[in-house]
């Protein structure tokens, strides 16, 4: 149901949101995120063609947000990548279903719309801010005392 690819885009709109202001090279986003350089491009042109992600070329250049990470939800990365799946109409096109759906697919669908509605409630920069467990992207030691953010690579 989620897709690995909506793993990958989530890392990378969270790196990206950690930094909002600063743009970040293809090179640097597949090190710190742990996405295969050769698929990240594919996915930072789906970011961009939706509207989340911009890129510049250029000495300075790479990719940054096009939104504060305040205002972009975990549904719009995934929406921009591989839709939810919502069952509107019987998927065994049962003529007698049409568009009541049978128990199975009602429920299958009410979670959907959970996870939807859980995924739109919660901003990008929620994410980064949640201190209750590990940071995104980043190593702890053990002990738990010393964090190394992954976000040093770049710098």
């Amino acid at each position: 149901m989620f897709s690995q690819t909506n793993e990958y885009a989530l890392r990378v709109i969270t790196f990206l949101a950690a930094e909002p202001d600063k743009s970040q090279t293809n090179a640097s986003l597949a090190a710190a995120t742990k996405v295969p350089s050769s698929y990240l491009y594919k996915i930072l042109t789906t970011l961009e063609r939706a509207g989340l992600v911009r890129s510049q070329r250029g000495k300075h250049g790479g990719y940054s947000l096009n939104r504060p990470p305040e205002e972009l939800t975990v549904l719009d990365v995934v929406q921009a990548i591989d839709p939810i799946p919502r069952i509107h109409n019987c998927p065994l096109n049962l003529k007698s279903h049409g568009t009541r759906l049978c128990p199975l697919h009602k429920r299958l669908d009410q979670t959907f719309a959970m996870i939807e509605k859980t995924f739109r409630e919660t901003v990008i920069a929620e994410l980064l801010a949640d201190r209750s467990s590990s940071i995104p992207l980043c190593e702890q030691k053990s002990g738990g005392h010393e964090r190394r953010a992954l976000l040093t690579i770049t710098r």
